[in-house]
């Protein structure tokens, strides 16, 4: 069964990785990756969540204990992941105000 599961997670990130490619074959953008990053982590999380409350209902502690370790552990991915700050492209002439200024007023990146 783990094996199975691994193989489907691979089969997933190899799927959304292309995709990203597919998309955006010339430019890369950095925060379009860390969002769908997000997303998968977030529902990875929420799967072992509900694997770890089935495990808990069938009375396999050893189990339950198991999954929701590796819930928490997501967790604590999609909070690296959401700490990374993703710099914004280098502003052009047309992204500076009348005055010369950067856009941003001296702001740091956005941060997901």
């Amino acid at each position: 069964m783990a094996q199975l599961h691994d193989l489907r997670l691979r089969l997933l990130v190899q799927q959304e990785s292309d995709q990203i490619s597919k998309s955006q074959p010339n430019d890369l953008d950095l925060s379009v990756v860390q969002a769908r990053c997000l997303c998968w982590l977030t529902l990875l999380a929420e799967a072992h969540e509900d694997q770890a409350n089935d495990a808990e209902g069938r009375g396999d502690t050893e189990q339950a204990m198991g999954w929701f370790a590796d819930s928490m552990r997501l967790r604590d991915v999609i909070q690296v992941v959401t700490s990374i700050e993703i710099p914004l492209p280098e502003s052009s002439e047309e992204d500076q105000t009348d005055e010369g200024k950067d856009f941003l007023n001296g702001e740091p990146p956005m941060t997901a």
